[in-house]
């Protein structure tokens, strides 16, 4: 990563809005995002013991999935009509994806759950990413092509490709350099994953502007 780019951002982004992410404007814009609210829900619904019910996993998924503001509406529409298509296996596959992600192989769960997906042609990176970035917001990522392709540029992230094939390697280690990112700067309060890659979206957005 370009540190020096990683430092100027910050500067820009604290003389923009004091205070960082407690400033007003960014409070607003988390307001209408609610991740502290989906955060509690997703970690009522796919606690470990939730994973008995197959059926209530996969309607939570929908739910979560219809509720966020970070997948488009598109996507929404696509993935609502997918849930009561799928059948029996195709729902246990689903939901054994998450559990192993949130609970166990991470590798062996995106797999299982981009795999199914692939099948009906909504194997999209938001799709798959909102569940488990709701259910540990400061570890996990949520994967936004735009926000993802602009910062690997901007921000010169070594030995990253931007796939829209969506990958456990590139998830792996774009959330990796995420979470390294994040111990550069000293943004206040530091706040979630899904905060922080929208202020680098943010960030390289001004600086386009004033170039």
């Amino acid at each position: 990563m370009n540190k020096a780019k990683l430092k100027e951002a910050e500067e820009r982004f604290n003389r923009m809005y004091p205070g960082g992410f407690s400033n007003p404007e960014m409070a607003a814009i988390a307001k209408k995002h609610r991740v502290e609210k989906m955060h509690e829900l997703a970690l009522e619904s796919f606690s470990p013991e939730k994973f008995r019910d197959t059926e209530g996993v996969v309607e939570a998924i929908g739910n979560i999935v219809k509720k966020s503001s970070l997948v488009s509406v598109f996507e929404k529409v696509r993935f609502r009509d997918l849930v009561p298509a799928l059948n029996e296996g195709e729902k246990e596959r689903l939901a054994r994806g998450l559990r192993e992600f949130l609970h166990g192989d991470q590798k062996l769960g995106f797999e299982l759950m981009a795999g199914l997906l692939e099948e009906y042609k909504l194997a999209k990176w938001p799709l798959l990413t909102v569940c488990p970035y709701y259910y540990s917001p400061d570890v996990e990522v949520l994967i936004k092509p735009t926000t993802v392709k602009g910062s690997i540029e901007y921000f010169e992230l070594e030995g990253l490709k931007y796939s829209p094939h969506p990958n456990y390697e590139f998830y792996r280690a774009y959330r990796d350099e995420i979470n390294r990112m994040k111990k550069v700067l000293k943004l206040s309060p530091h706040s979630d994953n899904g905060a922080f890659c929208g202020f680098l979206m943010m960030s390289i957005e001004k600086e386009k502007n004033n170039a």
